[in-house]
């Protein structure tokens, strides 16, 4: 997956530190060991020339090799079981533990040039705890409330609030469940107060937890961070900004709340342009019809978002608002 290279170093730099903190408390638990149990010391002198006595007998040919392979094996299982044995009659089984901290890698977060899982477990908590502070939140689909829209039809809307909103949830917790790399874009569409943060927020966590990259930005600090690297560029602004091409998943929260100009124009031509030729998926949440869109923005930026994506209403009362009152 294409995670971020700050998620990536923050995901390493756990695995580091976990790594470390593994082989010091095995270190610990040994001298413990060998402290109040000197014949484990002893037995663990014996496995060492054991193994080195199979391993010359595996070089052996014929019969005699065989005879004495099969002995120092026989010896090592013995030794093994005394060791396990009296190391339980003292101490806990967790104290038997003395491999590495991952079995596959051992520790390096890669085999060969692919991720180990340990380190992908990493990312998506990495990943996970970003969003979560981007978004103000740890949100989960339960936290969506639809006793917050009104069930009394609206002329305008031919249906309830609540009927329009649930089907507006029942979309995006599709979308979350089965996200993949040949998912569609969604346009979430409505004013102030609806949950469209929460929603996107929502599907940002399941998608992160089923282990695809989500780049979440807020309009006006994603525009920021592309203005940065257009005019002022640095080896930080291009991971920031190579994020939001390369993520399995983009999510622009609160489009048009950004200071408008034409840089901001070309820029999301350039990045929604770009990501829906290569088709890759997006969200996009704004306050703004497509109308309101063509005038801020560009026909052309209209036409592709108009085109290129689901559009989902959020309808109803500001929830912040009837919450305070």
């Amino acid at each position: 997956m294409a995670y971020s290279s700050d998620v990536l170093r923050r995901a390493r730099k756990t695995l580091e530190t976990r790594k470390m903190e593994y082989e010091s408390l095995q270190q610990a638990r040994q001298e413990e060991i060998y402290t109040r149990l000197p014949q484990v010391r002893e037995i663990d002198k014996e496995l060492q020339s054991s193994m080195a006595q199979a391993a010359l007998a595996a070089f052996l040919n014929g019969s005699e090799g065989e005879y004495l392979f099969a002995q120092a094996r026989q010896k090592n299982a013995e030794l093994q079981k005394q060791r396990e044995e009296l190391i339980l009659s003292v101490f806990p089984a967790e104290y038997l533990q003395d491999g590495p901290i991952c079995p596959n890698c051992g520790g390096a977060g890669y085999i060969g040039t692919k991720m180990c899982r340990c380190l992908e477990d990493l990312c998506r908590e990495a990943q996970k705890e970003e969003i979560s502070q981007l978004s103000c939140g740890d949100h989960c689909f339960g936290d969506f409330r639809l006793d917050y829209y009104s069930d009394r039809k609206d002329m305008n809307l031919g249906a309830s609030p609540r009927a329009i909103m649930t089907y507006t949830l029942e979309i995006c917790r599709k979308y979350a469940k089965n996200f993949s790399k040949n998912s569609g874009n969604l346009l979430f569409n409505g004013g102030t107060g609806l949950g469209k943060t929460l929603l996107s927020a929502c599907i940002a966590r399941e998608v992160t937890e089923q282990g695809g990259s989500v780049a979440y930005e807020s309009a006006p600090y994603l525009f920021a961070k592309l203005e940065k690297d257009h005019f002022r560029p640095d080896e930080t602004s291009g991971q920031a900004v190579a994020k939001f091409y390369d993520c399995d998943l983009l999510i622009i929260d609160d489009l048009g709340t950004e200071m408008a100009g034409s840089f901001v124009t070309s820029a999301l031509y350039t990045l929604v342009n770009t990501r829906l030729m290569e088709k890759k998926p997006m969200i996009i949440s704004t306050n703004l019809n497509i109308s309101e869109i063509k005038e801020r923005y560009s026909p052309q930026i209209a036409s592709r978002l108009q085109g290129g994506f689901e559009l989902l209403p959020f309808v109803g009362e500001d929830i912040r608002v009837m919450k305070n009152k």
